[in-house]
């Protein structure tokens, strides 16, 4: 401690000018303090209490007036920690008054350290739990990724069976398409009502109305037959009249496959 802090200690405690010349010159004596004149505010700091009620003690300052000093010096950051106990017990002297304001510094200290205690508790609190929010963010961003993997997945497939189904689609568009020209070109001019009996050798014009080569078989015709009417049927979007026409040449074919 330097003069500059003694002179400001005792007038806070009530000295006269004249007694702080003569206590701050026997301390020098003394080298209780030292001499460091018009030093910063930031190293004006007591160590701890014991210190200043040591000080206050020795300069004849009442317990009463001098607690008080110690307790607003500390609050003000004026002095570094709270010093040994048996200090203070002896600067009481059996001082009531004195005794209070010590107690209501303890009990002072007492509440700032349950509050510290439960706002540590409170920032452990929130540390767990902002912990377990992200665990559960990051669990809950790879089941989305996951989810979005898949979903592009059975887009994809979804895409290529789509492809497929169109392309195969338009095939037999094209083939229904051929098939009714040939048709159309043929069955104007046959009687619907001719006779069910029809003449192995009228064979190849079946060939022909199928798109079949002369050697075709009979297995090969009739498998023809049955895939135009699956083409040609109503209930699966074919023309009826279409259908129609090859119905009849089917029937024909097949009865005189009969009368052979």
């Amino acid at each position: 401690m330097n003069t500059d802090q003694a002179f400001e200690l005792l007038r806070s405690a009530g000295v006269p000018d004249e007694k702080i010349i003569q206590i701050v010159r026997r301390w020098l004596r003394e080298h209780k303090i030292k001499y460091a004149g018009n030093s910063s505010k930031a190293n004006r700091k007591f160590e701890d209490t014991d210190q200043v009620i040591e000080l206050l003690k020795d300069a004849g300052v009442e317990a009463s007036t001098g607690l008080q000093i110690v307790q607003q010096w500390f609050h003000e950051g004026k002095i570094r920690k709270i010093g040994n106990r048996e200090h203070i017990n002896d600067y009481l002297s059996g001082n009531t008054t004195a005794h209070l304001i010590v107690s209501d510094q303890e009990k002072t200290v007492r509440e700032l350290r349950v509050k510290l205690k439960a706002q540590d508790e409170h920032i452990k609190g929130m540390e767990e739990f902002y912990k377990h929010t992200i665990k559960e963010l990051k669990q809950q961003r790879e089941k989305l990724h996951k989810e979005i993997a898949e979903l592009q997945n059975e887009k994809s497939l979804l895409q290529k069976e789509t492809r497929r189904v169109l392309k195969e689609n338009i095939e037999l568009r094209n083939e229904l398409l051929r098939l009714k020209e040939n048709y159309s070109r043929q069955g104007k001019e046959e009687d619907e009502k001719k006779s069910q009996t029809v003449s192995p050798s009228t064979t190849p014009d079946y060939r022909r109305k199928l798109g079949l080569s002369k050697t075709a078989g009979e297995k090969e015709i009739l498998a023809k037959f049955k895939k135009l009417l699956l083409l040609t049927h109503p209930d699966h979007g074919g023309n009826a009249a279409a259908f129609h026409y090859v119905k009849t040449d089917y029937d024909q074919y097949k009865n005189s496959l009969k009368g052979k």
